[in-house]
């Protein structure tokens, strides 16, 4: 276990990224655009946006903005443009758009104590104001939280679950196990609902 706060952080931004990304393993461009709730949430929508905020928060806010523009983010850009990827915006483009926030945002943290000041220009006056430790903290949140929609939108196409290759960090469980226990859940829900 390393004592290096910033490290420690970095990792868990790192296994946030390689989460999200898993979840486009193995699908098909409909399914990896696939809008599967009334809000339009898809996987490679949720990659966009993750890719884009990183380049706001460890670029913007701390004066290293990134080399290319997002148009998706211009003051005319429709609403939500950030969370789908339009027909000409290729899987290949939208990963390759998220390692490059990557090596940008890594360089970021690499460059700087947990302690340097930078300012989001999109939050309140109040709290503009952070620190690089209240932003990597703030990432691997914004991160973790999208790769647990991916995890409920991967499920959802495919049935495929868990926290990564290898280790999908389940119940042990068939598929017969699972039908049952979703069983058992849905009659203790309706039995609760009764009262």
């Amino acid at each position: 276990m390393t004592q290096e706060p910033k490290v420690d952080l970095h990792r868990y931004l790192q296994a946030a990224r390689d989460a999200l990304l898993w979840k486009l393993d193995g699908l098909s461009e409909y399914d990896v655009r696939r809008p599967l709730t009334p809000t339009g949430t898809n996987l490679l929508g949720l990659v966009k946006h993750v890719a884009s905020v990183e380049f706001g928060y460890f670029g913007d806010t701390f004066g290293r903005p990134p080399s290319e523009s997002l148009p998706w983010f211009e003051d005319d850009a429709e609403a939500n443009a950030d969370m789908w990827a339009t027909p000409d915006e290729s899987r290949e483009r939208i990963i390759a758009l998220y390692h490059r926030a990557w090596t940008h945002s890594d360089a970021t943290i690499d460059s700087l104590p947990l302690d340097a000041v930078g300012h989001v220009p999109w939050w309140p006056e109040e709290r503009r104001q952070v620190t690089l430790h209240t932003v990597l903290v703030h990432m691997i949140a914004e991160t973790h939280r999208h790769a647990g929609h991916a995890d409920i939108i991967r499920e959802l196409i495919d049935g495929v679950v868990g926290l990564r290759a290898g280790n999908d960090n389940m119940a042990p469980g068939d598929a017969v196990w699972w039908e049952s226990y979703r069983s058992r859940l849905e009659r203790a829900a309706r039995e609760a609902g009764q009262e």
